[in-house]
């Protein structure tokens, strides 16, 4: 499994490619626009040369792992590909197209994977001829970093898919961790009511954005508080997470924070661009 192509140049997109690349894998980055594909080389670069000053990567090494790193904005470009994994926005009706173009285009014995964070991969699967080679790669944001990657099974993933995919992750020096095919999986489930209750704290007043991430950070020993979590995932991000759990499990519990809603209204998504429930830099 050498051939590598990756749907969707953004934040996962680019991080997935980077970490195939690095590990030897001749990899293909798709996007829809020539501007968001070079954007998403250029992160890549911009990644491995912060690993190299760092004493993390060899000399060298950065120019070897862009050479095996090619970008298109034609999804035909993955037709020859052993392994196609899509990291394109959290909603059903948009995955459910790529996978559409994808069991149309890539070759028979090709498998199909979802960066997906909440939707189900069953469904997904079946908009496919071949629902017994789809299956999840929930990788962690940021993916060269984070050990994670959260495998999902669908009804009709085959048990040799599994396998495929459980040891190409490790030998991207992950970590695969098998999790069952519901709304959420088990990262998000727990995580976003989290968020999405330190978000209801800051509407009531309970205390201010900086009060509440000192506190979690502190009292509980998280590396970074929920809001400033929540930006950095993406508020509209967390939002269609949220609206998944919440459609799909039918409890209201799940119910996103109108703060949160009117935010993503407003286009203040956190991190990417600087401004969400803190302020950043956009550099």
């Amino acid at each position: 499994m050498n051939q590598i192509g990756v749907i969707g140049a953004g934040t996962m997109g680019n991080g997935i490619a980077q970490v195939f690349a690095s590990t030897g894998h001749q990899v293909t980055l798709v996007e829809l626009k020539e501007d968001l594909l070079q954007r998403g080389l250029a992160m890549v670069k911009k990644s491995l040369e912060r690993l190299e000053s760092k004493g993390k990567l060899a000399p060298q090494t950065v120019d070897g792992v862009l050479a095996r790193l090619k970008g298109s904005t034609k999804l035909v470009d993955v037709a020859h590909c052993d392994l196609v994994i899509e990291a394109v926005t959290e909603q059903l009706e948009v995955k459910t197209r790529v996978f559409q173009e994808l069991d149309r285009i890539v070759k028979p014995e090709g498998i199909l994977a979802s960066n997906t964070s909440s939707i189900s991969i069953t469904k997904i699967g079946a908009a496919t001829k071949r629902a017994d080679r789809v299956i999840g790669m929930h990788f962690m944001n940021p993916v060269p970093l984070m050990t994670l990657v959260e495998i999902i099974k669908g009804l009709d993933t085959s048990a040799d898919t599994l396998n495929l995919i459980v040891e190409a992750t490790k030998k991207l020096g992950k970590t695969p961790v098998m999790a069952n095919d519901y709304p959420g999986f088990v990262a998000n489930r727990i995580l976003m009511p989290m968020l999405n209750e330190a978000m209801f704290a800051l509407m009531e007043g309970v205390a201010t954005a900086e009060a509440i991430d000192e506190i979690m950070k502190l009292g509980m020993n998280h590396p970074m508080g929920p809001l400033r979590l929540a930006d950095f995932i993406g508020l509209d991000v967390c939002l269609s997470i949220l609206e998944v759990l919440h459609k799909e499990l039918g409890d209201p519990k799940y119910r996103p924070c109108p703060l949160l809603r009117r935010m993503v209204a407003a286009g203040h998504l956190g991190n990417k661009t600087g401004r969400g429930f803190h302020v950043y830099a956009t550099t």
